[in-house]
């Protein structure tokens, strides 16, 4: 493939198909660039969340297939899960080629697409997978590298385009230090400090955003349904990548948390109210004693509607028991929430001794009143996003400190809770034993479960939806 047919190529394929963008050209001419010169080595792209880095995938691919049809080649890339990951790429490349009118000369075989005696690969990078009999001469890409496990893609991936020198392209946004992208793009800042040589490409969402006005407006919207230092945004929209461990609220988040109302002993009129219910477990330390157990908390917030349609979440009450028998517990509980705060939803702690608790609250509740939550790792991660997005958007306050104990501990363990950043994307949240406890912080996160507060990403669909600014904006996908 000469420096000409290159050129020509990406002429053909820019004049069929949506129109790159200059960030998006800029990489395309990088990477269409070394795999014409035979040159190899690697590239880092991370481009904001739905910035259109699929589509600059697709139409590389494509022009590559199509650049090397007559004198074959194979390109390979890999993803974190074969579906929907890999299959969504392989959908998308081929719709490509159809909007292109290349349709009767690309061809979809199982996951493989061939044009001529091109191909391409997509296989699954899922520790498990077995892709070994694979050769990139022509381009290795990694999608979301930041998810795909680093010793997996060396042993396994790496050595594809080794024997060809075929250049690697890693895409991803950023998470933790000790990842797959973050590891590639340290290397590449470095390289480039010594020779000048551009091998990591970085455009945050104002990039984007100077290009697709739209696109300006959908991430303004993340940014106060999230706040901006919510770790989704910094990683996906501002390109930040994370500490891997750390407080879970710094000292600006802990202050934006406190409220100018009062705790409330009972409902006002009219009040919308929800409830998060922690319960406590056994003494797990083997030294006894009630000050050794965690309680079970109960907490209560009015919500209501803020100008921008978001619930504001004001905690108004906290309850703490220890060491209360089952039945006389749930009694009360059901009591307290039912006639006298009239709750809308509990959101209750269903994990091991507390399903049964949580069975007999449903009991006396009914199932459109209580949500019964158990503590799976991807569970809790959830619910540690939306206490985040709450507290990072302004939308989570504490009722006024007051000096009463439940005050006093509520604040202690959210100041303490601590937060571990994984590199599948999730996380871990909780106070060190050794500090205390965290049923203050869990039922926090329970309320704002109720409250329906969402802290994941959201995925843009269909053309008419303002989030289709990115890669929608492009050909609608």
């Amino acid at each position: 493939m000469t420096a000409h047919t290159t050129a020509h190529t990406i002429a053909t394929t820019e004049r069929a198909l949506p129109r790159l963008r200059p960030y998006q050209a800029e990489v395309a001419r990088a990477i269409l660039g070394r795999i014409a010169a035979h040159e190899g080595g690697s590239i880092s792209v991370e481009i904001a969340r739905q910035g259109g880095k699929n589509e600059l995938s697709a139409q590389v691919e494509l022009a590559t297939l199509v650049g090397h049809a007559g004198t074959g080649g194979e390109l390979v890339k890999c993803a974190p899960t074969l579906t929907p990951q890999a299959r969504i790429s392989i959908e998308r490349l081929t719709a490509r080629a159809e909007a292109a009118g290349l349709g009767g000369l690309v061809h979809r075989t199982g996951q493989t697409v061939r044009c001529g005696r091109a191909r391409a690969h997509f296989l699954s990078a899922e520790r498990h997978a077995n892709v070994v009999g694979h050769t990139a001469d022509l381009l290795l890409e990694v999608d979301e590298a930041q998810e795909v496990d680093a010793e997996k893609f060396d042993r396994d991936f790496r050595p594809m385009a080794a024997s060809t020198n075929a250049p690697v392209v890693f895409y991803g946004t950023p998470w933790g230090a000790r990842s797959l992208l973050a590891q590639a793009t340290a290397e590449h800042i470095e390289a480039e400090r010594h020779d000048g040589v551009r091998r990591h490409f970085r455009y945050d969402w104002t990039a984007v955003a100077e290009q697709v006005p739209a696109y300006a407006r959908y991430v303004e919207g993340e940014r106060a349904r999230l706040g901006e230092r919510h770790p989704l945004f910094r990683t996906q929209y501002l390109l930040e990548p994370l500490e891997e461990a750390g407080r879970l609220f710094d000292a600006a988040t802990l202050a934006q948390m406190e409220g100018g109302h009062a705790r409330e002993r009972t409902p006002r009129d009219g009040a919308r109210y929800v409830a998060g219910l922690d319960l406590g477990g056994p003494d797990l330390t083997g030294r006894g004693g009630a000050h050794e157990r965690d309680s079970t908390v109960l907490t209560i917030a009015r919500v209501s509607p803020r100008a921008d349609g978001a619930p504001l979440v004001e905690v108004v009450e906290h309850q703490a028991w220890q060491g209360e028998a089952t039945e006389p517990l749930v009694a009360a509980l059901a009591d307290r929430l039912r006639r006298v705060w009239r709750i809308r939803r509990v959101a209750v702690d269903a994990t091991g001794l507390g399903a049964p608790v949580a069975d007999l609250l449903t009991g006396r509740l009914g199932r459109r009143t209580v949500e019964a939550v158990t503590f799976t790792a991807g569970r809790k991660s959830r619910l540690g996003f939306a206490l985040l997005a709450a507290a990072h958007s302004g939308r989570l306050r504490l009722y006024r400190a007051d000096g009463s104990a439940e005050a006093v501990t509520c604040r202690r363990q959210i100041a303490l809770a601590r937060v571990d950043y994984r590199e599948s994307g999730a996380m871990r949240f909780d106070v060190d034993p050794a500090e205390g406890h965290d049923d203050y912080v869990m039922s926090l996160a329970l309320v704002v479960a109720a409250a329906g507060v969402d802290g994941g990403p959201r995925t843009a669909r269909g053309h008419a939806s303002a989030a289709a600014a990115g890669d929608e904006m492009q050909g609608g996908w």
